[in-house]
């Protein structure tokens, strides 16, 4: 039998070709990838040396640091690593322990006395961390202290509500029956999340907050601040986009994207935070893009084209134009030790924010998937 021979310079020239034809993609995705990587690396680092020996983080001054622990927890799991295995499984273990130890008999999570007087933030973020956790957690002694504590969470989240079905810095159980849209949103991811990994969460919480956003929302499409006594309708003039765009998160985050206003949050999103392509301003920027950032993942490069099949191509809010946009300023912008700082929240907060976008195509933590 012949076997066709392919003369040497013949084949070079088509290997050439084809490496041509494709080399300069890839290679310049292999260069994104690496750069991200190399971010990535250097913040998680940063977040490693700065954990306290108490396992948890704090801001400047000792503040905030139920929150700082929860998020900085949140972008080592995102990594990969688990309390039990991984490169940083001793610093997340430790900050299970810190919250197995330091949460409240009443159900609250964290020390309240370091969150400033907005405890329902560190509240609402450390149940979202907890859930992600005990959902992977497959220790039972371990999984059954994790489950008190996330059914004593999501109680305590209960009492907390206020009776528009919003939530404000502290509990209303605490003499304050004051709301507002962030701290909401807060607690609807942690309850979600609790629910998503089997802890039993009253539908009634859920619906009373869901409803509590959509009255906050104007006939422009944005979510107010707070809604104000007696429940009346949100009035056009003072929305917030960075709360806005925490509510499209929020929205997505349950699987709804048809919804009428998640429909409108995203086109007052493209209007205040993403004009032509490009991220606006607003006073609370590492807040603002770390939600955006998780709706726009959702939305992909082809979801926002079907929700809005009328709108021009070059006006589609995707994923590719938020990534090569954000990803850019996060290279220029990190400190040399890692970290990022600027931000309304300090440093803890804002490393923490920007590396849980970073990780978003990891789909490590199930609460962050498509």
């Amino acid at each position: 039998m012949s076997v066709l021979r392919i003369p040497s310079s013949v084949a070079a020239a088509v290997l050439a070709a084809v490496v041509a034809s494709v080399t300069p993609a890839t290679a310049q995705e292999g260069r994104k990838k690496a750069d991200t990587d190399a971010m990535v690396e250097k913040g998680l680092e940063w977040l490693k040396r700065t954990q306290e020996p108490s396992g948890a983080w704090t801001q400047g001054g000792g503040q905030y640091t139920t929150a700082a622990t929860a998020l900085a927890g949140l972008a080592l799991l995102m990594e990969g690593s688990t309390p039990k295995e991984g490169k940083y499984s001793d610093q997340l273990s430790k900050a299970v322990d810190w919250f197995l130890k330091r949460s409240q008999t009443n159900g609250l999570l964290g020390t309240p006395a370091t969150e400033g007087g907005r405890y329902i933030y560190g509240h609402g973020f450390g149940m979202l961390f907890l859930a992600c956790v005990y959902g992977e957690e497959e220790d039972p002694a371990t999984r059954k202290k994790l489950e008190g504590l996330l059914k004593r969470a999501v109680e305590f989240s209960g009492k907390a509500q206020t009776r528009q079905g919003g939530w404000g810095y502290i509990s209303a159980a605490d003499g304050s029956d004051f709301d507002e849209g962030s701290t909401t949103i807060t607690q609807l991811q942690g309850l979600r999340a609790c629910r998503n990994a089997g802890i039993v969460v009253p539908k009634s919480i859920i619906d009373k907050a869901v409803e509590y956003l959509r009255k906050s929302t104007t006939s422009r499409g944005g979510v107010v601040y707070n809604l104000g006594p007696g429940g009346a309708a949100a009035q056009a003039g003072g929305e917030r986009p960075a709360i806005t765009a925490a509510a499209v998160a929020c929205g997505f985050s349950s699987g709804n994207y048809e919804d009428k206003y998640a429909k409108m949050w995203i086109k007052y999103c493209k209007d205040t935070i993403w004009q032509n392509g490009r991220l606006q301003s607003s006073g609370f920027d590492d807040y603002q893009n770390y939600y955006f950032g998780q709706a726009v993942f959702v939305l992909g490069d082809d979801r926002y084209a079907k929700l809005f099949p009328d709108d021009k191509k070059e006006s589609w809010i995707t994923w590719s134009k938020f990534k090569d946009a954000t990803f850019a300023h996060f290279a220029g912008t990190q400190a040399s030790d890692g970290s990022w700082n600027g931000g309304y929240g300090g440093p803890v907060f804002t490393t923490s924010f920007n590396l849980t976008l970073l990780q978003l195509e990891k789909n490590v933590l199930p609460f962050y998937h498509r």
